[in-house]
């Protein structure tokens, strides 16, 4: 391990074997404490095992008072270097001093900046950004409607304050994101807006309706959900794909949210995250988010619902959906994969 000081950046270098890893620079200022350079303070705590191609790595670093583990900053590393590499696409979507979506969930009294991303727990997150909104004495996220949280009026959001204010929320308050494996999320937004009890009338009338008539070979598809339930007409999970990968689609308008791909929900290669979770990790890194915010002892993040789609069900989805959609599909949402670490699912585009 080597640390040098160079024009007041400290920069950290971890080279093991064939592995190098670099972190991101940081302005000694901005440390509470500095490890090795300082006498009589501790920072740095190192411990790597395993050199198989699953290396397991555990590492501590004090940033600004606070630790952060290895897997945050591995998470980071890998978006910068996607993001470079990547299209103009990928940081071209929206300005980063002044995003003006409605993602972005906003706690002044805590300085959170939340960017929920549709089927990855955001109706969890929204109800501890709900709690948190109502101040102390905090309470229990999970006796908050999950579906209260979802109208508008009920949380903050960043469009909500003029240009000016935007700008130094994202400049001054710490942002997190939660991701999932692009594709189990795709079927968890089918499964809840179209084939569950919680089918959705907005989503039946807007996008449903359009799958039927192109894919069904309905011309005048059923006025109205029931209507469709009661005739056997509801979209099937093909018919989704189909409408995805039709290039007509986006020519239209842009995805609706649910299945609209992630980064470009949240923009991360124009907004530096202090926390990218994942789903597949939910209630560990849900843990390690509410330490970095000094909330575990405050909130207590609610269980994971029952019924979740897993990752083990994918295949079964696709059963029916041909090869050559599936590609096309994983086209769409590539950059998903890549930026937020997913592999490429390997068993079901390869025939």
């Amino acid at each position: 391990m080597r640390a040098t000081l160079k024009n007041q950046r400290f920069y950290v270098h971890l080279s093991f074997h064939m592995f190098y890893f670099s972190l991101l620079s940081y302005d000694i200022n901005q440390f509470n404490c500095l490890g090795s350079i300082q006498k009589k303070k501790n920072l740095f705590k190192l411990s790597l095992t395993s050199l198989t191609d699953h290396i397991l790595m555990k590492f501590t670093v004090c940033i600004t008072g606070e630790k952060m583990t290895l897997k945050q900053l591995e998470r980071k590393e890998l978006i910068r270097g996607m993001c470079g590499i990547g299209p103009k696409a990928l940081s071209m979507e929206k300005k980063i001093s002044d995003p003006v979506n409605n993602q972005f969930i906003v706690d002044d009294t805590q300085k959170i900046i939340y960017c929920f991303i549709p089927k990855v727990a955001c109706s969890n997150w929204k109800r501890v950004m709900f709690v948190l909104k109502k101040g102390k004495p905090y309470d229990d996220p999970s006796s908050i409607s999950k579906t209260s949280v979802h109208e508008f009026s009920k949380l903050r959001y960043l469009t909500q304050f003029n240009s000016t204010e935007r700008k130094w929320r994202m400049m001054n308050y710490t942002k997190f994101m939660f991701v999932r494996d692009p594709f189990v999320c795709l079927i968890s937004a089918y499964r809840s807006k179209f084939l569950y009890k919680q089918k959705n009338t907005y989503l039946y009338k807007n996008y449903g309706k359009i799958m039927i008539k192109r894919y069904k070979n309905q011309p005048n598809p059923p006025q109205t959900l029931k209507e469709a339930e009661e005739l056997g007409l509801l979209p099937t999970f093909n018919n989704f794909i189909q409408y995805l990968v039709d290039p007509q689609t986006e020519r239209r308008e842009p995805f609706e949210p649910h299945w609209r791909q992630m980064y470009r929900l949240c923009h991360p290669c124009l907004i530096e995250y202090d926390f990218i979770g994942h789903q597949e990790n939910l209630q560990e890194d849900a843990q390690e988010l509410l330490k970095l915010l000094k909330l575990e002892n405050d909130i207590k993040f609610p269980s994971a619902y029952e019924n979740v789609t897993t990752s083990n069900s994918v295949m079964d989805w696709f059963k029916t959906v041909p090869l050559e959609d599936r590609r096309k599909l994983f086209d769409i949402y590539k950059w998903d994969f890549k930026l937020f670490g997913y592999k490429r699912p390997d068993s079901l585009l390869d025939g």
